[in-house]
């Protein structure tokens, strides 16, 4: 999955918890909601050492870090 189709995921997915049926629903906050889920990701992959060291914690790190950077931009 794409950062951007990470992103529209974790977004899509707090805006259903907001509304399941869309009668309404703040964008805004859902943003907001994906940002702190996508930092608790980062952080606990630097608590069990996936980032940012290593090879395979480099991709890690970028991965979520493009996931930050898409949802800001929805």
């Amino acid at each position: 999955m794409t950062p951007k189709e990470k992103a529209e995921e974790l977004v899509l997915r707090f805006l259903k918890l907001q509304e399941p049926n869309y009668n309404w629903f703040n964008k805004q906050l859902a943003k907001q909601c994906a940002l702190i889920a996508v930092d608790e990701v980062i952080n606990l992959g630097l608590l069990y050492g996936e980032a940012p060291f290593g090879n395979g914690g480099k991709q890690f790190y970028s991965y979520w870090q493009q996931v930050k950077i898409e949802i800001e931009k929805l």
